[in-house]
């Protein structure tokens, strides 16, 4: 009986701690993250936020080897550009293969992978003079060409016939969402040309439409629509969405890449996305915010803190577009200190998001490796890491920008790709196309 009573005891002072953490995620999800923190030199309101590992000192690469490994992934990049002008295909002999329901998983992957090759293309090309400059050009023209005309189609799939497994498999937001990044660097290079700027803000809106369509109830968004799910996010049957709106656990790292797509969205093209649409998937970020800034990988997961996923080990590749899109909505706790110090983590811990890359195992899940990593998270995470870099003082960037490089250039191919998971003939294009925009933000602002 006394154990009975000591049991109920634990049980009911675990639910209330549990209760005050989404009391105050919720609190902080509000207008009252305007005055959490009045500035980056205020008292630190989460001390396990700015803690961590720093990384070893590093010889860094020169600005000559790493323009010389940007231009031999430019140059893979040229090479693999399919005749359509886009990149990127659906066949490949690989053992293992993400599900992928016909055709709106491929017409996302494609159309991804497409804006992800001629962003970095545009990012890179005042690097290069004369025929390579020439080559460059020609390429986004055909690229940009394909993106409007065959960009505009992409929509969420309908669910699956055949498998009820998955239910809704929302892989466009990926493709919206990147959709977004290359046309607001191809409306920069456009300047002066109205009818093509024109052109690319109304493409810009239809991918804005189509993320507010498929915007889940609870805010935020995610790639897969399974709201039948037990309290451990294992499925339950039967699990096929029928409704508009997906009604599934929205995605920490997901959501958190749409927000900074709307973000340059409104930037560049002068365009207000309603706060209805942002506001909610703001506030789902911060739900899943533990006290050490690593996010849990979906709402979830987010009441098992200490599930691998969701350490800060798991959240390497995560915490670095979290911090960066809650910033850029205003997120005062998101500071200075705060990007350095997930900056450290991701260069000091980065073997443990480096087991994952190139971890392809036939049978097996994608999280099979360490700390439950997906491969597809090596060079996602490093993108939106020197991302992070440019929120920095300028006087703070070399140091995070020698050890991005470090990192980068070892791990290009022979043949000038890099790439970390296989993802049919997708992969070696993305992976490519990440590392290239990584390492032009690598650079000194004067070397760009």
């Amino acid at each position: 009986m006394i154990f009975g009573i000591f049991r109920q005891t634990i049980f009911f002072t675990v639910a209330i701690a549990l209760w005050s953490l989404v009391a105050n995620a919720e609190e902080l999800s509000s207008e009252s993250l305007a005055s959490a923190k009045k500035s980056d030199s205020d008292e630190v309101v989460y001390p396990l936020s700015v803690e961590g590992p720093k990384p070893a000192p590093v010889d860094p690469p020169t600005a000559a080897e790493i323009k010389q490994s940007i231009q031999r992934g430019v140059e893979f990049l040229l090479e693999s550009q399919l005749k359509l002008g886009a990149w990127g295909r659906s066949e490949n002999g690989k053992y293992y293969r993400i599900w992928s329901p016909i055709p709106e998983a491929h017409n996302a992957y494609r159309t991804a992978t497409t804006s992800l090759a001629i962003m970095s293309l545009v990012e890179a090309r005042d690097l290069f003079d004369g025929d390579l400059r020439k080559r460059i050009e020609e390429s986004i023209d055909r690229g940009q060409a394909w993106l409007l005309e065959e960009g505009s189609k992409l929509r969420r799939s309908a669910p699956d016939r055949y498998d009820d497994f998955m239910g809704y498999a929302l892989y466009n937001v990926w493709g919206h969402a990147y959709a977004i990044h290359a046309a607001v660097r191809l409306h920069e290079r456009a300047k002066g040309e109205d009818e093509l700027q024109g052109k690319l803000k109304d493409f810009v809106k239809i991918h804005i439409d189509r993320l507010s369509e498929g915007e889940f109830l609870n805010g935020g968004w995610g790639y897969y629509d399974d709201p039948f799910s037990d309290k451990y996010g294992n499925p339950t049957h039967p699990r096929r969405a029928k409704l508009a709106t997906p009604t599934g656990s929205s995605i920490s790292f997901t959501t958190a890449t749409v927000l900074i797509a709307l973000k340059l969205a409104e930037e560049e093209f002068d365009i207000e996305v309603p706060a209805k649409i942002t506001k909610p998937a703001v506030a789902s970020i911060v739900r899943q915010r533990y006290p050490d800034f690593a996010y849990a990988y979906g709402e979830y997961l987010r009441y098992s803190p200490r599930m691998d996923i969701n350490r800060p080990g798991g959240s390497l590749g995560r915490s670095q577009v979290c911090n960066l899109a809650l910033r850029l909505y205003g997120d005062k706790l998101v500071t200075v200190e705060v990007l350095k110090n997930w900056l450290n983590r991701l260069f000091a811990r980065n073997g443990w998001l480096s087991m994952s890359r190139k971890r392809n195992y036939p049978g097996e899940s994608p999280h099979f490796a360490d700390f439950s990593v997906a491969g597809y998270f090596y060079y996602y995470g490093h993108f939106y890491a020197s991302m992070c870099i440019d929120e920095l003082p300028e006087a703070d960037r070399p140091f995070y920008q020698g050890q991005l490089a470090h990192v980068l250039l070892p791990l290009q191919e022979s043949e000038g790709s890099w790439w970390d998971y296989i993802l049919y003939d997708y992969h070696q294009q993305y992976g490519t196309a990440m590392a290239i925009s990584s390492l032009v933000r690598s650079l000194p602002a004067d070397e760009r």
